[in-house]
């Protein structure tokens, strides 16, 4: 039996043939939605400090040195150095991971009781879901930053409470935009075609019904990815989020502005830069991926 020839020129012409479409796609979209590439930016980032962090730093973020005490930012202290002498450069970049680890955190878990809650209330109505809608009336009615705040002060600080106290104020949210979905794809031709061959109610709901949720469910969840990071820096400042010895932004503002603001003023401005810019790349970067997925927003 003769082996099929394979043509590795045609191969590599059709690979490269592929990388440039994607690349031209990329372009394309980079020029359409210019504030969303640099909110992809920033977020970016934002990432990259958190995963490297441990590279990136270069110093100990925890490590107190009384000499160096309030030092003003020069060559050995890029940005200074706070009143325990601790690098205010190094506790940045690590206090990435830790803004990143809650907003990723807290958005993903607040998302998926959200998206359980949604689903199940509206495919199953009745009951159920005026329970449950009167429920998240009761949620809604509170600031985001209320409710955390409560979630957080009955929690305790800790890295874990504080996705808690986050997550939860984000599930009615979510649950409303999920349930409106599924109210109107329930009667949809290929739900009813489903019922008719005999599929059970659980398995169309999970099957058939929330794969078509998802694209409202990723705008939802990049639009409360900043509001999770400025919560989060938030309960940190008010002594709520967290604890010593982690470096927070939130807590590097509590620590420095009310006593240090005009004597070191670097402790204040670079960690609020730092909040700024994961906040504002976040929501740009929510506000592309809107763009892109919902047709309304199309020009």
């Amino acid at each position: 039996m003769t082996q099929p020839v394979i043509d590795h020129a045609a191969e590599l012409a059709k690979a490269g043939a592929g990388v440039e479409t994607r690349l031209s796609k990329a372009w394309f979209l980079m020029r359409s939605y210019p504030l969303g590439a640099i909110g992809l930016l920033l977020f970016f980032i934002l990432v990259f400090c958190g995963v490297f962090a441990d590279w990136l730093a270069p110093m100990d973020p925890v490590k107190t040195n009384a000499d160096t005490s309030l030092a003003l930012p020069g060559t050995i202290h890029v940005l200074g150095a706070d009143v325990m002498g601790r690098d205010l450069l190094s506790r940045i970049i690590h206090g990435a991971r830790i803004s990143l680890a809650v907003g990723i955190g807290s958005t993903i878990f607040g998302c998926l009781l959200g998206v359980i809650i949604g689903l199940a209330s509206g495919y199953l109505l009745g009951w159920f879901d005026l329970i449950t809608q009167r429920i998240i009336d009761i949620m809604q009615a509170l600031p985001l930053l209320v409710m955390a705040l409560v979630m957080a002060a009955a929690l305790g600080p800790s890295l874990e409470n504080t996705i808690i106290a986050i997550s939860i104020p984000l599930v009615p949210h979510v649950a409303r935009v999920i349930r409106s979905n599924t109210l109107s794809l329930r009667e949809m031709p290929f739900v009813e075609a489903a019922k008719a061959i005999g599929m059970s109610e659980t398995r169309i709901a999970v099957k058939h019904v929330l794969p078509n949720t998802f694209a409202p469910l990723i705008v939802l969840a990049t639009a409360q990815l900043g509001s999770a990071i400025l919560t989060e820096a938030s309960l940190s400042f008010l002594g709520l989020g967290i604890p010593e010895p982690h470096p927070s932004w939130g807590r590097m503002l509590s620590e420095s502005a009310a006593e240090y603001v005009r004597t070191a003023p670097w402790l204040v401005i670079f960690p609020g830069i730092a909040i700024s810019l994961a906040v504002f790349g976040a929501n740009l970067l929510g506000d592309a991926v809107r763009d892109i997925l919902d047709p309304r927003q199309r020009s």
